[in-house]
């Protein structure tokens, strides 16, 4: 199942199932069906319909959301080896580490929220009516020491733009790994016919200005005094691009 593609529900029930799952990443099939309160005998046969359809997977008694399973990129950068993917959920405790290392620089705000967010909520792709999101990883020896978020508006009005935030633990720069990250990035909302991708930074992080420069994004407007960041008042540079993907 595609992440941008529209969810349609014929019965109240496959819809509680499917929300259930998508809410946690992967369930027990058991606690699941508990959890709902509904008849064996209803249930095996709402999960068979929802398998069918492709909105779920079933492996043994784990269910979990049937997301269109993406290409492992494998790259070399002189002496290091790395490999770009979709996460996966067993990533979840290494990405929010690495988020809230580039966070502690004190320079990515936005880094912040997206780690409280996959924090709180203890999944990392989701696909509802609201909102929706894709994540892919950089990987040295399968850890991951990179990411590229892509928020995704359900709204009607919004949604040919994303969200973008990209980081890399500051050990691993300079090979590479961050324009590959970002290139995975723009590749997958061109693929999925996003037009137009935002990103914000506080005015102090010249880095991460420069480096998306760099790479076509502009300015598109400036937040006086957005950020207080260790007492003080910071701009927000509201930066954006769009996406041509002929």
């Amino acid at each position: 199942m595609e992440l941008t593609e529209k969810l349609n529900f014929d019965h109240e029930d496959r819809r509680d199932i499917y929300d259930y799952i998508e809410a946690h990443g992967e369930v027990r099939a058991d606690g699941a069906r508990r959890a709902l309160n509904l008849d064996p005998e209803a249930f095996g046969h709402h999960v068979t319909i929802l398998r069918r359809d492709g909105y779920i997977r079933r492996d043994g008694n784990k269910l979990r959301v049937a997301y269109q399973e993406e290409d492992v990129e494998e790259h070399d950068a002189e002496d290091l080896t790395y490999t770009i993917r979709a996460a996966q959920q067993r990533d979840l405790s290494g990405l929010i580490g690495v988020i809230r290392a580039v966070a502690e620089e004190g320079t990515y705000i936005e880094a912040e929220t997206v780690a409280d967010l996959l924090d709180h909520e203890e999944v990392i792709l989701r696909h509802n009516e609201v909102r929706s999101r894709m994540v892919f990883v950089a990987c040295v020896d399968d850890e991951v020491v990179g990411w590229v978020h892509l928020d995704l508006p359900e709204t009607e009005k919004l949604a040919h733009t994303a969200v973008l935030t990209v980081g890399l633990l500051p050990t691993y720069r300079g090979h590479g790994i961050g324009t590959a990250l970002l290139e995975r990035g723009f590749r997958w909302a061109c693929d999925h016919d996003f037009e137009k991708l935002y990103n914000s930074v506080p005015a102090t992080n010249e880095a991460a200005i420069d480096f998306l420069e760099a790479h076509g994004w502009e300015t598109e407007a400036v937040r006086e005094d957005h950020y207080r960041i260790d007492d003080e008042y910071v701009d927000e540079v509201m930066m954006a691009r769009f996406l041509d993907c002929a």
